[in-house]
């Protein structure tokens, strides 16, 4: 994104700076572990990283335009960081307590999820069920002044790391959709468990984990929001999550991109390099165009979303777009990297395994595909 005032350049280096400082070293042990140090999560709270749009009463930096997110995802995609973690604390986890929270809650819980002391995740995907959340198993029993949480989550980000986890719990029967609730489960409550880390294919460094809740004992105080309006608080911020994860789509097919363009111009077969055969030019010529009109739509639907625009519907549509376009990119740049494609250590190998998972997690194609269609009257 071209973005020339000095807030938003001078955020950039900063966040360029950091990373190269305090991500670069580490992160390849972190891959091996399957899990971020946690002392580094304050050191991003430190840096200004957490919290962006968080009021400063409550720790943030009070950025309310998208694009400070943009940016700070752009960086950490070129420096080679896993990202989901950090998306899922940011711009998920966190945004919701502060739009949903009410005063006593920002005051317990935004300050340390800005600093970094502590790791947020959300958990909805359950064993028995994905993207649809009306078939949710997990239940809430409301007895005084706490509730009893039943159930188990699984695919859960930050699952290990999470001291604040916001879970998506059924409080009433009732119609598809309605009767869910959000409360917010901490660290060390009786009755919350967690599995052994889940080992994914790609995003290796971002911790995942299956969750347990047995009897949990939640204090009603830690209900965000109101009781049996989760369906409606999913469906307001979706569209973030989905941008969310659109950001990281077009940073990443653009980063591949120029890292495959500079390996076609220096690696030879046959006397040339094999970025000057026909067929690879046009290859490249191809996605080069499309990663430039997906970065256009991304900044389009930036401008809406800090408008107040950005619909559902808009987020179906981009994240769509940019996810499976990703996959193509990755694709493609792997087979030109021919046999050093392939290596789990290279760049594009990495790329083409992370990028697998962003077509799944925040709502699969298919079911994108649902919204979209259904908007269009079929």
């Amino acid at each position: 994104m071209r973005i020339e005032t000095d807030n938003f350049e001078n955020y950039r280096k900063s966040c360029r700076e950091f990373l190269e400082r305090e991500i670069v070293p580490g992160h390849q042990v972190w891959e091996e572990n399957g899990l971020v140090e946690r002392s580094f999560w304050e050191k991003l709270g430190r840096s200004g990283l957490l919290g962006i749009s968080v009021s400063p009463e409550f720790g943030g930096l009070g950025k309310h335009d998208y694009r400070f997110a943009v940016i700070l995802t752009e960086e950490l995609i070129k420096a080679g960081v896993t990202v989901p973690g950090i998306v899922a604390h940011n711009d998920v986890t966190t945004s919701y307590i502060f739009a949903l929270g009410n005063t006593d809650q920002k005051k317990r819980w935004l300050p340390d999820l800005c600093s970094g002391k502590q790791v947020a995740a959300i958990a909805m995907t359950e064993p028995n069920g994905g993207s649809n959340t009306a078939d949710l198993q997990t239940v809430a029993t409301r007895q005084g002044d706490y509730y009893l949480v039943n159930g188990s989550k699984t695919y859960i980000t930050n699952g290990i790391n999470a001291d604040l986890i916001v879970v998506a719990v059924k409080t009433e029967e009732g119609q598809q959709g309605q009767g869910i609730s959000l409360l917010a489960i901490e660290r060390g409550m009786p009755g919350f468990s967690r599995g052994e880390p889940l080992k994914k294919i790609g995003w290796n460094g971002s911790d995942t984990a299956e969750l347990f809740f047995h009897d949990c004992k939640v204090p009603a105080t830690n209900l965000i929001g109101r009781e049996n309006l989760g369906n409606y608080y999913f469906m307001s911020a979706m569209p973030r999550e989905r941008l969310s994860i659109s950001t990281v789509a077009v940073a990443s097919a653009e980063n591949i991109l120029q890292a495959t363009l500079e390996y076609v111009k220096e690696r030879k077969a046959f006397n040339q390099s094999i970025g000057s055969f026909q067929y690879n030019r046009f290859v490249l010529a191809q996605l080069d165009t499309e990663v430039k009109i997906a970065r256009v739509y991304l900044d389009h639907a930036t401008d809406l979303f800090n408008q107040g625009l950005f619909s559902l519907v808009d987020a179906a549509r981009i994240k769509l777009w940019t996810t499976e376009l990703q996959m193509k990119v990755a694709d493609r740049c792997l087979q030109l990297h021919g046999g050093m494609g392939y290596m789990r250590d290279s760049v594009a190998g990495k790329n083409w395994l992370n990028s697998r998972a962003q077509t799944i997690y925040g709502g699969t194609s298919e079911v994108l595909q649902e919204i979209i269609s259904k908007s269009m009257g079929l």
